[in-house]
């Protein structure tokens, strides 16, 4: 006789701190996942805080006021008759640890701390969490007086344990774990573990979701079994946008996919699988048994509850397959629905772009095709500040919450500005156009009355410096406009708020350094400055095919240009250099600048490894001021998050450099047939040749 059992798992869009909306979101799971007839229900990593707390876990009102909810949710009648898996940070023995607490009918069951933490690239988990290192062991948690008048419980089990009921087994696992190379599934599935679990917080990377399914799938494909993966949603306060992608695997198969981007505050998936099923699938695999009846059992709590039913004639769920985005319809989606997070959850009206060029081109594409769903239209009403309004189109809600700016100058072009003026249209856009020309000679006026001098462009027989300073007047001036505009625009519309400033700056062109320091690299939020320009060139591409948007077409095909130099017989002529860098791939795999030119011919050590390095550690102070930017990529070159390098070198490499010089040499030479032999020679060097390698060596 078939046992079957529904379970459900969730996505939810959770917020840093917002415990009342938090717990209003986890109860509305709650009651979703009842009322489709689950009896277990798993959510994200510390949705009761939020992920994003970060040094807010310092703080003891975090875990007040966590537990308070808590309490909050045990004293709920709609968490009555179902097991209720949530995250929350507790403090035990004056250590604190990232935990689960399961709970069912006003009693806690157990409290799982995570026991491997996520601590490079985004991830400071060890700053604020202790990992819990006793391998199937529990104590006794001393719960606090709210929760002991509760539950009428003194202590629970605290640690490495799983779920017995009735007709089946569960255990736990925390986001990381799941990436770790010996994952806790793989005990607890040879245990006779039969239902897996994992809270994860894990945010967007670009393709990041083939790797995600693959682990889910995998795990079930070799040890059998069910698998319930949930996950956090939509930006909680940060640079992250958590993508959901819930899911529930049975056996190395997908039985319910979730959203990867959405604007559902709450997401809830469920399946009816069957337990003969997996113990079938298991009692198949003979090297599977093999180990399992070598394994460490596991401390099991008791649970008085049965998951399942003997419904004959209710059907369970099929297999799915799972539907991935391309990279570009990933760009289209996730910082879109990162900046709608944003925007509504900052109480501005809108956003406006400084300037129309290509990347603010890509920004605008992202602000324009944010999906709007019924369940958001109080926000949209909110952010119009119109209780009645409905759009009708995108192109319509466009006009309402974003603004765009070219600002001219004597060095545009008037086809840069009529590019500008086309895409507002397609877009629908608010658009303003003005000139920067007195605002500029206002400026340097005051320079020139102070010193009495009167710099020129290279144009007119200016030196660099002049020529350097000119250009950056300009883009700073745009900033402070763009800021003056973002605080009055809607004022002089008669509209309330004000609006967020959307930078433009991508991955390369930080790593490079090909902006001005306070110009469009300055703003509020970067939709894509965690974006390489190759993937955003496709991106834009995709948009001008699938939105329906010529405009786009005649961007991508114009010179990239900053339009700071004059023009030459009314055309462009300064156009940006061309060139992307060869990272993040270098940064991710820990190799330096000796290191790399081995990935790269002789030809192009010069153009492509030194010239990097030393742009990029040139302008790596400007890093410093970066504007938050979407994380999309695994590398990011936020100073202040992610990337902890320095920003002040020297930046002619010398001692790296001239290692790089007598690499390309032997190269030439082709003396070396491979990394290892170089390697090895430059351990043996002689006294003369490792003069050349010398620091001192100024030749």
């Amino acid at each position: 006789m078939g046992r079957k059992v529904t379970v459900a798992t969730c996505a939810l869009n959770q917020w840093a701190l917002d415990f009342e909306g938090n717990f209003q979101r986890i109860l509305k799971s709650i009651q979703i996942a009842k009322d489709r007839g689950a009896r277990y229900r798993l959510g994200p990593e510390l949705e009761i805080c939020g992920y994003g707390c970060w040094d807010h876990y310092h703080e003891s009102d975090t875990l007040l006021h966590s537990i308070q909810v808590l309490a909050a949710l045990l004293d709920s009648p709609i968490t009555e008759n179902i097991i209720c898996d949530v995250g929350m940070p507790v403090m035990h023995r004056n250590v604190r640890y990232n935990c689960r607490v399961i709970f069912l009918n006003w009693r806690i069951l157990l409290i799982r701390p995570k026991m491997a933490l996520a601590n490079e690239g985004n991830y400071r988990e060890l700053r604020w969490f202790t990992p819990w290192s006793r391998s199937r062991q529990t104590e006794e948690y001393f719960l606090p007086q709210m929760l002991q008048d509760l539950t009428k419980q003194k202590t629970v089990p605290f640690g490495d344990a799983v779920l017995a009921t009735q007709d089946t087994c569960i255990g736990s696992e925390v986001c990381e774990e799941l990436w770790t190379p010996h994952s806790p599934h793989i005990d607890m599935g040879l245990d006779g573990v039969e239902i897996i679990t994992n809270a994860s917080g894990s945010h967007h990377v670009l393709r990041k979701a083939h790797a995600r399914v693959d682990l889910v799938t995998m795990a079930t494909t070799k040890n059998g079994g069910i698998y319930l993966l949930a996950n956090q949603k939509g930006c909680d306060g940060d640079r992250l946008y958590y993508d959901g992608c819930a899911m529930i695997s049975m056996n190395g198969n997908v039985f319910a996919q979730g959203t990867q981007f959405s604007l559902d505050d709450v997401e809830v998936l469920t399946a009816t699988l069957d337990l003969e099923d997996v113990r079938s699938y298991r009692a198949e695999i003979s090297s599977r048994n093999l180990a399992a009846s070598r394994v460490s059992p596991y401390p099991r709590v008791k649970v008085d509850f049965a998951l399942s039913h003997c419904d004959l004639l209710e059907p369970v769920s099929e297999p799915v397959t799972w539907t991935y985005h391309s990279p570009e319809e990933e760009i289209s989606l996730g910082p879109a629905c990162w900046l709608w997070d944003f925007l509504r959850r900052s109480g501005q009206v809108g956003r406006p772009l400084p300037k129309q060029w290509v990347s603010s081109a890509q920004s605008t594409c992202l602000v324009d095709f944010s999906p709007v769903y019924s369940q958001v239209l109080a926000d949209v009403q909110a952010l119009v500040d119109e209780s009645t309004y409905t759009p009708q189109d995108p192109r319509e809600l466009c006009g309402r919450i974003l603004t765009t700016c070219y600002m001219a100058s004597e060095n545009s072009s008037q086809e840069t500005q009529s590019r500008a003026t086309e895409l507002a249209g397609q877009i629908g856009s608010h658009h303003i156009g003005l000139g920067i020309d007195s605002a500029v000679k206002a400026i340097l006026g005051i320079f020139s009355l102070v010193t009495g001098k009167h710099p020129r462009f290279a144009a007119h027989g200016g030196s660099s410096r002049e020529n350097l300073a000119l250009q950056n007047v300009q883009a700073r001036i745009r900033m402070v406009l763009a800021y003056l505009f973002a605080q009055l625009s809607p004022w002089s519309r008669g509209a309330r708020g004000s609006l967020l400033v959307l930078g433009s700056a991508n991955v390369d062109e930080s790593l490079l350094g090909y902006l001005t320091k306070y110009d469009c690299s300055s703003a509020d939020i970067n939709p894509i400055g965690g974006i390489s320009k190759t993937d955003l060139r496709g991106f834009v591409q995709f948009c001008a095919e699938h939105f329906q948007l010529p405009a786009l077409r005649s961007i991508l095909s114009a010179p990239a240009t900053a339009e700071l130099e004059p023009l030459a017989n009314g055309h462009v002529s300064q156009t940006d250099e061309v060139m992307t860098s060869p990272l993040p791939a270098p940064w991710v795999a820990g190799l330096g600048p000796f290191t790399v030119s081995f990935y790269i011919s002789p030809q192009q050590v010069n153009q492509k490894v030194k010239r990097f390095f030393s742009k990029y550690s040139m302008n790596r102070h400007k890093m410093t001021t970066l504007t938050p930017a979407y994380h999309a990529e695994s590398y990011s070159p936020d100073d202040n998050r992610f990337d902890l390098r320095p920003f002040l070198y020297n930046t002619t490499w010398p001692w790296q450099f001239r290692c790089i010089d007598r690499h390309v040499v032997q190269l030439e030479k082709k003396e070396y047939d491979n990394l290892a032999d170089m390697i090895q020679d430059l351990d043996g060097l002689s006294l003369p040749t490792w003069k050349l390698l010398s620091p001192r060596d100024s030749s």
